[in-house]
């Protein structure tokens, strides 16, 4: 909550910047081949008020990505209050195949919510973890909203489903599509109890950034199946892949399906054995058609065949044959929504629809662009470039610095204090 609370502090945005920031970012999840996210809420994201941007693009036919949200509650000792509110004006499923309300979560209630530093100590929940919990998921249960939990230890998940399962002896929970987020350390008596209540678990690449943390905190044996994806799918119970980002984890998938295939941290550490490591296709269902259970989108899209939704990317690899190591830098080279393009590069970079530069001129995105390119693409601009070497900012695309609208007299001063040498090319 500091990390949050200290973020929303922060200058707001113009309206027409927030517009232009969530179009560019829109594209750059298309770019790696993103069509459809899940969006479990935020701290300091208030429904409606902070979803008049998406919803503007989503009413001007310019959202880029499909999106089914989930309302976060914004006050402590009010949850309650937050979701009878909602639930009065909205219900899960609301919206179109663009936009929709998908459901309730990732926080239910302040008191339930552990977090996922492992640089320090499990944090114990308080005793009136229970008390808050069962009035709000007895109340969604009532009113038939799909839930989803953060939780990122065994000992939170389990007193969570000792209120679930109370709520389940009055108001069955079969068919609510239900679910926990992160489960890095659940039991294997845990995750029969979820199965047993017909809930899900959404597994997100958490480790691949803290695993090191973890390991030296509990040991690398302990690390062996954080989360136990392989038991979770033997017990039956649904299974999708994600990120958690941004604040948690990177928006790009591959890392996560790196970090699935693999079982190393992006440092490069293996963390698990054989067993609890994916193979490739099982990996890229997790992050396609089994990720539709978490959105009660079953049969409408995650695979590509008549009756689905016309939502596909051509990727700049082929997934199943590189060597593990380049899986994280695919892209997408040309991305289709609906059958439409929404992103292209390459052979491809002309069918994309426009998009207008980032604002302000000088933001980072205009220059540096988004995630990080594959060397192989820098080394193709450097070649067309033709200088003998390239800039610590910019690369090889000097010139954006040259072109950049920046909030200063002097622009050779303001990129070097960043370390740019545009200038001495």
């Amino acid at each position: 909550m500091i990390l949050y609370s200290t973020l929303a502090k922060g200058p707001k945005l113009p309206e027409e910047y927030q517009v232009n920031s969530t179009r560019h970012f829109m594209r750059e999840l298309n770019s790696l081949g993103v069509t459809s996210v899940i969006d479990a809420g935020g701290g300091f994201q208030n429904y409606p008020d902070d979803y008049a941007i998406i919803e503007k693009l989503h009413a001007d036919g310019e959202m880029t990505l499909r999106i089914a949200y989930n309302l976060f509650t914004q006050k402590p000792k009010e949850e309650l209050q937050d979701f009878a509110t909602w639930s009065d004006k909205v219900k899960p499923g609301d919206g179109d195949d663009r936009y929709r309300l998908n459901g309730a979560g990732e926080m239910l209630v302040y008191s339930a919510a552990d977090f996922e530093d492992f640089r320090v100590a499990r944090p114990e929940m308080p005793p009136n973890m229970e008390t808050d919990l069962e009035p709000v998921v007895r109340l969604l249960a009532e009113r038939r909203w799909p839930w989803r939990l953060h939780a990122t230890y065994d000992e939170t998940i389990g007193r969570a489903l000792d209120v679930f399962e109370k709520v389940n002896r009055d108001i069955p929970l079969q068919g609510l599509n239900w679910f926990f987020d992160h489960a890095e350390t659940i039991s294997e008596r845990n995750i029969d109890r979820i199965a047993a209540l017909g809930g899900g678990i959404a597994v997100q690449h958490r480790m691949a950034y803290q695993g090191e943390y973890f390991v030296e905190r509990y040991g690398a044996k302990a690390a062996e199946a954080t989360p136990p994806i392989a038991k979770m799918m033997a017990a039956g119970v649904p299974v999708g892949a994600g990120t958690d980002a941004t604040r948690v984890a990177s928006y790009n998938p591959w890392v996560s399906l790196s970090w699935l295939v693999t079982g190393k941290t992006v440092g490069g550490l293996s963390l698990y054995p054989m067993a609890n490591r994916l193979d490739r296709e099982t990996a890229l269902r997790l992050w396609t058609e089994a990720n539709t259970w978490f959105s009660n989108e079953q049969g409408k899209k995650g695979r590509i065949e008549a009756g689905q939704l016309a939502d596909a990317a051509l990727l700049s690899d082929d997934y199943m044959a590189v060597p593990e190591d380049r899986i994280p830098h695919i892209r997408s080279v040309l991305t289709l929504l609906g059958g439409a393009v929404v992103h292209g590069e390459g052979d491809y970079d002309t069918l994309a629809p426009p998009l207008p530069k980032p604002m302000p001129d000088w933001s980072p995105v205009a220059t540096v662009g988004g995630y990080h390119r594959d060397p192989r693409t820098v080394q193709r601009q450097a070649a067309e470039c033709g200088c003998h070497s390239g800039c610590a900012v910019h690369g090889h695309d000097h010139a954006a610095a040259l072109g950049a609208d920046v909030p200063s007299s002097d622009a050779r001063s303001f990129w070097g204090v960043f370390g740019c040498g545009c200038w001495a090319v």
